[in-house]
């Protein structure tokens, strides 16, 4: 067996990891887009580093743009294989795919404005909708604990990893002629207590596992008091300083956990009498498959669902599809909320909406979720007091507020219990991937700690080969 790191390797997005058998099968585990790092990551994310025609097979573990969203372009590249997902990830990415094409295509002709001025080379988007409607062609269904054989050489399961709706962690079975191997790759770990998932389950005992570490250095806020502190921020915002709170949010799970949790403010009394404004057609669609998928929530939820009729829905709450209406927000003056993607602030409509009350101390920026360092989120949570959107400066006026514990990657104590289904002393080698080196180098110490004798931290093009 040959292990290849192509992406997500001492980096936190971009995840593709290639499995070759003794046969000569190749397997790509995920197949996402390198994120948040500019113009060096659209270099990144032109060249796989290997020939997407000898790729056989793609198993996907989650919808995630850092993990699907170089599908398109492998397909336009010449890959004639199966790509291989959970229900509920097919149907994300049907609307995450087709988004991420259409936000290229519109990012683009601000960037292509600027340099036909400069008399430089328009650049062309990675793919386009053609490109993901021949990709959805290629997807293929394959439920929770259902084992799928490929062929005699290698056979999967999925398990659920709790991270986002349809996540799963992949169990592989891997038989050559010396022996058989398993290994298990955990995708991106959600957290226990979900308000909406259920929590990540265990898995079989593996020899090998690529263990993702975003929060490997780090624990959350306590989750209980996360509607606590919500609340506490509207009403400090939009009650007392007449102001706007501004939340860049992932369009899938972290958006609809903010609803969640303002619907049962809203449903208590507790929220102010204050328009909440959900402006990304991709979230609006997103809250569609979540409720489409029900039986993936876990039994809080779906009891309130059955006392309230809707999770996502509430007085107030308005769902925003149309630019002309998303256009009008900016020139309201009265207090409300805004939630729109994406969640690192990187793209789509959210930037315009920081860009036009970063200026205004009576309004609230409030960041909910991981953002890299290099993107316009993580200099928002790093307390930058300029920021760059679309090429100008803003001066940073508005409060900030981060909020980790709505954070969907479990933090290194929630990994190393998830991790405790294994024995460690039957891990031959533990692969830490989706992770800053930094935090990774910590996270490996920390598995050390109890037990894990062999862990790696991979580089880019890194390769292990298993005799």
């Amino acid at each position: 067996m040959l292990l290849r790191f192509y992406g997500a390797a001492r980096m936190v997005t971009g995840s593709k990891h290639l499995i070759e058998t003794e046969s000569g099968l190749k397997v790509l585990l995920d197949c996402g887009m390198f994120q948040g790092g500019g113009p060096d990551y659209r270099e990144l994310n032109s060249h796989f580093g290997f020939d997407p025609r000898e790729i056989d097979h793609v198993i996907l573990s989650h919808a995630h743009i850092d993990h699907s969203g170089l599908l398109p372009l492998l397909v336009a590249e010449g890959f004639g294989g199966k790509i291989w997902a959970t229900p509920a990830s097919i149907d994300l990415c049907e609307i995450m795919l087709l988004d991420s094409a259409h936000i290229q295509e519109s990012d683009l002709k601000y960037v292509n404005q600027r340099r036909r001025k400069r008399g430089e080379e328009e650049i062309k988007p990675l793919y386009d909708e053609d490109d993901v409607n021949r990709t959805l062609l290629k997807m293929r269904s394959v439920p929770y604990h259902t084992r799928h054989e490929l062929n005699d050489e290698l056979a999967f399961t999925f398990y659920d990893s709790g991270h986002i709706i349809g996540s799963a962690g992949v169990y592989l079975e891997i038989n050559e002629s010396n022996e058989s191997s398993t290994l298990f790759f955990t995708g991106d770990i959600g957290r226990p207590g979900d308000i909406i998932l259920r929590s990540p389950e265990p898995f079989p005992q593996a020899d090998f596992i690529l263990c993702e570490s975003t929060y490997g250095d780090r624990l959350h806020d306590d989750a209980s008091l996360s509607m606590d502190r919500l609340q506490k921020v509207v009403q400090e915002t939009c009650v007392m300083k007449k102001g706007k709170v501004i939340i860049p949010a992932f369009s899938v799970d972290r958006t609809q956990e903010l609803i969640y949790m303002l619907d049962q403010l809203a449903r208590s009394g507790k929220l102010p009498h204050i328009e909440v404004f959900v402006d990304s057609p991709l979230s609006v669609k997103a809250t569609e498959v979540m409720a489409a998928h029900e039986s993936d929530f876990n039994p809080k939820i779906l009891d309130y669902i059955k006392k309230d009729g809707n999770a996502f829905e509430f007085p107030g709450l308005h769902y925003i599809t149309d630019v002309v209406d998303s256009k009008k927000l900016n020139s309201r003056k009265e207090p409300c909320i805004i939630i729109s993607a994406s969640g690192m602030a990187e793209a789509g409509r959210i930037k315009h909406h920081i860009a036009n009350n970063i200026e205004n101390e009576k309004n609230c920026i409030l960041i909910v979720g991981y953002a890299t360092p290099s993107s316009l989120g993580g200099a928002l949570r790093r307390g930058e007091e300029t920021v760059t959107i679309f090429g100008r400066e803003f001066e940073v006026k508005a409060q900030v507020e981060v909020m980790d514990a709505f954070s969907a990657h479990a933090d290194y104590k929630e990994i190393i219990a998830y991790l405790k289904c294994q024995d460690p002393i039957k891990v031959k080698k533990l692969f830490l991937v989706h992770g800053e080196y930094d935090t990774q180098q910590i996270f490996k110490t920390k598995l050390q700690e109890i037990g894990f004798h062999s862990i790696d931290i991979p580089e880019l093009g890194d390769t292990y080969e298993h005799p």
